[in-house]
């Protein structure tokens, strides 16, 4: 495998003295999309039928099960969502929405590890009208992944249009023995799985995140990832060359002697560059502030607040409309402590910070990756995500802002 390693400037750490405060507000309400299963594991959100809603994507890590749910709209989003079971395989850690054969149906992609250790592509039918058939759904595995490594995360990449006949590349991540970020890619007939190629790309321990952003300013996505395990750890990204071949460099932001989780991005203290930040395990978000170019970063270190799990997943948007960037927050480990939480920054990076619950103190232990969204279009956004050991399932919280 080729890798090319560049020199990257990586900034010093600023170790931020933090005062929280706990403000003295309720939990967000909880609403449930689906508990009907075990281990949901994961959201990924796509408009499948046009109507310019956001539909779900989960796989159930227990359950074993893969389904998407359809919006129902503002009106009916507080109960559950109707939904369609599209396979079912064993051990699955994300599935995801994209229109892999270009007929204008949403297929599903499903990365699995445990004994599975393989990808699955699960066919939309090609009539429309049958999308939310569950018969109408076909699971293939994907010859040349399976039983290679155990597939956590799986990102469109490229191109996703009904409008040409170009092949879907797919960036899939592993952990464990033999990882590796490589593109999936189809061959001439996407429904002919055995003509796919992988093609690897890096090597990894353990990947969580996979996100398409130009980090280079050239005009094309790099891939954005973080790795949370052995000797490759670390927030990196990959240079997208254009090539076809393994040939893309990676470069590295920081997190390298850290066990890093989801990332987000955003202008945190509005700059005009998008900053990183990442949930470091056990120890609080670290914020990779970038400097005039993409290989000079500065990181700074946010605490995590008191009675919180360990950090999970980070989200960077404005939560109470006040203009200024939030951090949203989901952990692990939070039996009888905060699960989901936001923090409001009083005085900018330096200064001190407010905690406010999301999901309380009493239901959830383990939270994963969230996405925000309007799901009541009352004009403030509400946390989706999932919970997996107080089997609370696909869930959102309505942000009470309005």
């Amino acid at each position: 495998m080729s890798c090319l390693l560049k020199s990257v400037t990586v900034g010093f750490l600023w170790t931020l003295v933090t005062t929280y405060v706990v403000a003295e507000e309720s939990a967000w309400t909880m609403h449930t999309i689906d508990n009907t299963s075990r281990g949901a594991d994961g959201v990924r959100l796509a408009d499948v039928d046009g109507d310019g809603l956001l539909d779900v994507a989960t796989g159930w890590e227990e359950g074993g099960v893969i389904r998407v749910y359809r919006n129902p709209g503002p009106k009916q989003a507080k109960g559950m969502w109707p939904s369609v079971e599209v396979g079912q395989v064993k051990s699955p850690e994300d599935a995801v929405l994209v229109d892999v054969d270009h007929d204008g149906a949403m297929d599903v992609i499903s990365c699995c590890e445990g004994k599975a250790r393989t990808v699955y592509v699960h066919w939309a039918p090609h009539d429309v009208s049958r999308y939310w058939d569950a018969q109408a759904w076909r699971t293939e595995a994907i010859p040349v992944t399976a039983g290679q490594q155990m597939w956590m995360f799986c990102l469109p990449f490229g191109n996703d249009s009904s409008e040409t006949n170009e092949p879907v590349n797919l960036i899939v991540g592993s952990k464990g023995d033999g990882a590796t970020v490589s593109r999936l890619t189809p061959g001439a007939d996407p429904r002919n799985v055995s003509q796919w190629t992988l093609t690897p790309l890096v090597d990894a321990g353990w990947i969580m995140s996979l996100r398409a952003i130009d980090m280079d300013a050239d005009g094309d996505a790099d891939v954005l990832y973080t790795d949370r395990r052995q000797a490759t750890r670390g927030v990196k990204w990959l240079e997208n060359t254009g090539n076809a071949g393994d040939d893309w460099p990676v470069h590295t932001i920081g997190g390298t002697d850290l066990e890093v989780m989801f990332l987000g991005t955003g202008d945190l203290d509005h700059h005009g560059r998008d900053d990183v930040l990442v949930p470091v395990r056990g120890s609080g978000v670290r914020g990779f502030c970038r400097g005039a170019d993409a290989d000079s970063w500065e990181t700074r270190a946010i605490p995590m607040p008191d009675n919180c799990g360990t950090g999970k997943a980070v989200v960077v948007t404005d939560v109470d409309l006040d203009g200024r960037s939030d951090l949203i927050v989901s952990t692990e480990h939070s039996e009888n402590k905060h699960g989901v939480f936001w923090m409001s920054a009083t005085r900018g990076l330096t200064g001190d910070w407010d905690m406010h619950p999301i999901s309380g103190d009493k239901r959830g232990v383990k939270f994963d990756r969230m996405e925000v969204l309007d799901l009541d279009a009352d004009g403030d956004l509400d946390v989706m995500t999932c919970e997996e050991r107080d089997n609370l399932g696909v869930i959102w919280y309505e942000n009470p802002t309005r």
